[in-house]
This record gives C-alpha cells, sequence and structure tokens, in this order.
C-alpha cells in the first residue's frame, strides 16, 4: 500500500496534465532544488512533496530556524534525494550555491481580517534579503516566488537582480497555481466531472479582484453553467485564501493546499529544465500581454526557464469586464514592489 500510495503522489506531482514524456530517477540529471523558509508551514508540506519528486537529486532546506530537525525527518524518506539543512543567514550562501531551482515560501502568514498587502512591510523585507543572496551565489537559478504579496514580491526581486546585474525575465516566476488549482476544484464539483481532466487558465495577478480564472476556455467545457454560477465560481477562487484563513479560525493560512501547488510547478520548471516538451502552466511573469510589466497568464517552459508567454486568448464579456477592473489594482502592486525595492 505505501508503494502504491506512493507512486501515486509522485504521478500526481509529474504534471497536472498528461505529459508526452517522463524522466525515471536513473535517467534524469542532477538538480538541486533549495527552498527557502523550509521550516514554516508552508515550507515543511513542500519540503515532503519536492523530496518526493524523482527530478530533485539534492534537496536544500533553509530557513533562521528550525531547519535541522525538518531535514532530518524528511532525509528518511527512502527517495532519490540526498537532503541538508542550514540554519541562519551565515549559511544561506551554502544552501543556495549550485541550485537550479530556488522556492521561496519564506515569511508570515495570513492572519484573519489581514489582506495580502498587509503583508507587504515584513515579506517585502525578508524577499529583498533573500533576492539579493540568490544574485550572489545562484543567478542562473529558476526563482520561484510563493511569499505573499506576489504581485508585488516578483517586481521587488526583479529589482533586486537588475542592480546586482544578474536579471533574466525569463528565470523569475511568481507562483500562482494554486489559483489554478482552485479553478479546477471549484469548477470540476460545479460542473460534476473528474477533476483530474479539467484546466481551466487563471489570468492576471494573485490577490482578490486580480485573479481572474477564465472559465469560458476551460475543459471540458462548461454545459449547464448559468452567468450567476460563473460569477460565484470566479469569486469563491479569488476569496479561496480568505475561505481557508477564516476556516482555521485564525490559525493558520492556505499552507497544504499552497505547498502542493508549489511542488506542481516547480515540478513544471524541473521538467521545462530537463526538456520535457509542451510543458505549460499559469504564472505571474514580465509580460507583454498587457500594458503592465507583470502579468499572469500561460507561460511554455523549456531548459531556460520561460520559453514562450502565451496570450489571453478569447475572453468571454464577464471575463474582459474582470480584466479592466483588476489592471488598476495589479499595477499599483507592482509599483509599490519596485518603489520598496528601490528604497535605499
Amino acid at each position: 500500500m505505501r508503494t502504491t500510495m506512493l507512486r501515486s503522489i509522485q504521478s500526481s506531482l509529474k504534471s497536472s496534465t498528461v505529459l508526452r514524456r517522463s524522466y525515471s530517477s536513473e535517467s534524469a540529471p542532477e538538480r538541486k532544488v533549495a527552498i527557502l523558509g523550509a521550516a514554516g508551514g508552508i515550507g515543511q508540506p513542500l519540503s515532503l512533496l519536492m523530496k518526493l519528486n524523482p527530478l530533485v537529486s539534492s534537496l536544500s532546506l533553509y530557513d533562521i530556524a528550525g531547519t535541522p530537525g525538518v531535514a532530518a525527518d524528511v532525509s528518511h524518506i527512502n527517495t532519490r534525494s540526498e537532503v541538508v539543512g542550514y540554519m541562519g543567514d551565515e549559511n544561506l550562501g551554502k544552501a543556495l550555491e549550485g541550485a537550479d531551482v530556488v522556492i521561496i515560501p519564506a515569511g508570515v502568514p495570513r492572519k484573519p481580517g489581514m489582506t495580502r498587502d498587509d503583508l507587504f512591510n515584513i515579506n517585502a523585507g525578508i524577499v529583498k534579503g533573500l533576492c539579493t543572496a540568490i544574485a550572489k551565489y545562484c543567478p542562473h537559478a529558476l526563482v520561484n516566488m510563493i511569499s505573499n504579496p506576489v504581485n508585488s514580491t516578483v517586481p521587488i526581486a526583479a529589482e533586486v537582480f537588475k542592480k546586482a546585474g544578474t536579471y533574466d525575465e525569463k528565470r523569475l516566476f511568481g507562483v500562482t497555481t494554486l489559483d489554478v488549482v482552485r479553478a479546477k476544484t471549484f469548477y470540476a464539483g460545479k460542473e460534476k466531472v473528474p477533476v483530474s481532466g479539467v484546466n481551466v487558465p487563471v489570468v492576471g495577478g494573485h490577490a482578490g479582484i486580480t485573479i481572474l480564472p477564465l472559465f469560458s476556455q476551460a475543459t471540458p467545457q462548461a454545459n449547464n453553467l448559468s452567468d450567476e454560477e460563473i460569477v460565484a465560481l470566479t469569486k469563491r477562487t479569488q476569496d479561496g485564501g480568505t475561505e481557508v484563513v477564516e476556516a482555521k479560525a485564525g490559525k493558520g493560512s492556505a499552507t497544504l493546499s499552497m505547498a502542493y501547488a508549489g511542488a506542481i510547478f516547480a515540478d513544471a520548471c524541473l521538467k521545462g529544465l530537463n526538456g520535457v516538451p509542451d510543458v505549460v502552466e499559469c504564472s505571474f511573469v514580465q509580460s507583454t500581454v498587457t500594458e503592465l510589466p507583470f502579468f499572469a497568464s500561460k507561460v511554455r517552459l523549456g531548459k531556460n526557464g520561460v520559453e514562450e508567454v502565451l496570450g489571453l486568448g478569447s475572453l468571454s464579456d464577464y471575463e474582459k469586464q474582470g480584466l479592466e477592473a483588476l489592471l488598476p489594482e495589479l499595477k499599483s502592486s507592482i509599483e509599490k514592489g519596485i518603489a520598496f525595492a528601490n528604497k535605499s
């Protein structure tokens, strides 16, 4: 039973869609993944999920405290990757050296009544420091930003990398996969179809109304959903984080589902690096899809990170309205991140 469960988890991690090609651990290249914030609420389950990924050969776990215990625990799992834990600022460089993918869930979680914007001042400073180290120790790594508010932390990272002379827009990603995961789950439940066969693009940003699920492009195509139900599904996807915060009654945020989503996106990045064809995920990246410098849309991943930023496709009238409504708020969040990064 344990073997069957492990295979099932690894199969889920391989992709949210069927791939034409996969790698066994024997044929996969050596890949180091570093998780910054590995002892936190997202970091611990994310560390577990990345330990189960056969594409990872070296798993580097970093946090300001608690990492040795997490690393010891995860390292006992009989999968391919070797695990090393690093604790404290003085060991951040060692954690990052040679990393192919860096995942950043570091920062404080949301609490009841707290918006993603309330997290800004604390998490922005954390992200700025970590990205300064990434620019120094692993400037060519693919950076997966989970720390909220993603609409601002990705622009902060970009500015830090620009100052260091290491910025490559193809290698910086805001992880918006949880919005896609939620949209798929909620849509499948409403349409009463198997969720494994569902796909729903989610564009825009990663907070409130900037999250725009494109249910008009969902597969399988909706047959029975009314306009009111589409509005309700959109609202639930946008407010998914708040739903979890309230359900946990102030004792946590969306840590487990976020770890799953982060593992899915990191797996897609690894597959792209390894040359698997047609790996497409939604992500918040530097973009010309709209007039804004960053925007989440479908992205084709490859050996250098972003291979192609895909367009929005055909939108319903409701989605067009949503797009127009989100742009000012997303613009403000991006500008806030850039301004923070450029403070002395």
